[in-house]
């Protein structure tokens, strides 16, 4: 199976999802309920936080994760992480919405 993998050029993309199954046993626990991974594409592992404040604590965190998951899948499969902070509200509301600009100020 390692060869399958090695041979396709998958090995870096089958360890880091290993590493996102396992998230919160990489990250520890506080880490984990504030933060959760969303994608891998070319060594970069982006994440999303629940909130801009955790969002601003795990970019701090930034350099001991990346040391984390060097020692988790080997140095230099994961080069960056992109941290993310909480998706917006969206204006639209309920199953029928008007098409065009959306909201916008009507002043003059």
């Amino acid at each position: 199976m390692t060869n399958f993998l090695s041979h396709r050029g998958w090995t870096p993309d089958v360890t880091v999802g290993g590493v996102i199954g396992r998230w919160r046993e990489v990250v520890g626990d506080q880490v984990a309920d504030h933060c959760e991974p969303e994608s891998f594409d070319a060594g970069v592992l982006v994440v999303r936080a629940d909130s801009t404040a955790w969002a601003t604590q795990v970019k701090i965190l930034v350099p001991r994760l990346l040391e984390r998951l060097a020692q988790e899948v080997g140095d230099g499969v994961v080069s960056s992480v992109t941290v993310l902070g909480p998706v917006g509200h969206s204006f639209r509301r309920g199953p029928r919405t008007v098409r065009g600009r959306g909201p916008r100020d009507t002043w003059g």
